[in-house]
């Protein structure tokens, strides 16, 4: 039988009725809620759900069962509130995530929803959906719309906030990233200093986003969130077209010297030699292997940390220090 995991949203996209969302621009922020059911068998790192005319089947997809848009802030931080109660205080977290290129609003949502379940996320899973054109095509558009969307992100992490969570953890995937960073440099603009206190974490995977960029944005933001973990693999095949498009040898995600965020205090941890899809851009979620290693008790917690000298750094592969970073290699072989 199919479990239901709820997400909360906070979406820049214009809305096109019903439930629904599109990659046209709103001119503010809506908010809702969505129930996704999830195939009771399945493996982790599988990710199925309905595309074109093919039939709804709850066995194999990742489906829409309900949900509700709200009318304004204030509703969805009621029902935020309630999701928060229903946990012991020392739960009461929250996990942002926000999508990459390419990705429509329905594929974002339920692939949240995949990733909760697979890495069996204690805390409330919330999205920040911004208006990607949802098309290989549309890199220009979404390059600015991330841009846009800047001023969205930032009220949805404010809302969450008022709704009562003790803890925020921001997840940027691809040009996510870049938009994760962006808001964090606005909030230490606006208020110097802020950031570390309000947020609890940060991960990017595979960040679509220049490496000097994101080293002016981190010296902007001063202290930064702790842990900040940063995955990356070499063998990035969209991330390698990206590069090129630019003129650059690496984007932040398929870095090849860790030298160039040494003096930062993050946790690089490589990936390359899991990336065996074709496209390379989301192995984290795509191996099982990974999402094994990565679910197991305390060790995503204390890899981020940089703990090196802890039994979870030491199990995932080669661990270096250099300077104020971090750098975990993680061997396929310890992952079995």
């Amino acid at each position: 039988m199919s479990r239901v995991r709820s997400v909360y949203v906070g979406t820049t996209r214009r809305y096109e009725g019903g439930l629904g969302f599109g990659a046209g621009r709103s001119a503010g922020i809506a908010f809702a809620r969505y129930d996704v059911s999830v195939p009771p068998e399945r493996q982790p790192g599988e990710f199925d759900w309905p595309v074109g005319r093919e039939a709804p089947d709850p066995a194999r997809h990742f489906l829409l069962a309900g949900g509700e848009i709200f009318d304004g802030a204030r509703p969805f931080r009621a029902d935020l509130a309630r999701a928060l109660a229903a946990r012991p205080r020392s739960d009461r977290e929250a996990v942002i995530y926000v999508h990459g290129f390419n990705n429509t609003f329905d594929e974002a949502v339920l692939r949240l929803v995949q990733l909760a379940e697979d890495f069996e996320l204690p805390a409330v899973a919330v999205h920040f959906s911004w208006p990607s054109a949802g098309t290989p095509v549309g890199y220009a558009y979404d390059r600015d719309s991330v841009l846009y969307s800047r001023d969205g992100l930032l009220r949805l992490i404010a809302e969450v906030e008022r709704a009562g969570v003790r803890r925020i953890v921001l997840v940027g995937h691809s040009l996510g990233s870049m938009l994760v960073m962006e808001a964090l440099r606005q909030m230490a603009v606006e208020a110097p200093g802020s950031v570390a206190r309000r947020i609890g974490g940060v991960i990017l995977i595979s960040p679509d986003l220049d490496v000097d960029l994101f080293r002016a944005q981190a010296r902007r933001i001063g202290r930064l969130p702790q842990p900040f973990g940063i995955f990356v693999s070499r063998r990035d095949r969209v991330l390698t077209l990206s590069a090129s498009l630019t003129g650059r040898r690496d984007r932040l995600g398929n870095l090849r010297s860790f030298d160039r965020v040494a003096d930062l205090d993050v946790t690089v941890i490589d990936i390359t030699a899991f990336s065996a899809d074709a496209a390379g851009h989301f192995t984290l979620g795509n191996s099982p292997a990974l999402i094994s290693l990565f679910s197991r008790a305390d060790a995503f917690e204390a890899a981020f940390r940089g703990d090196s000298a802890g039994n979870a750094g030491l199990a995932m592969g080669t661990v270096l220090t250099v300077r104020n970073a971090t750098a975990i290699i993680v061997n396929p072989l310890l992952a079995q």
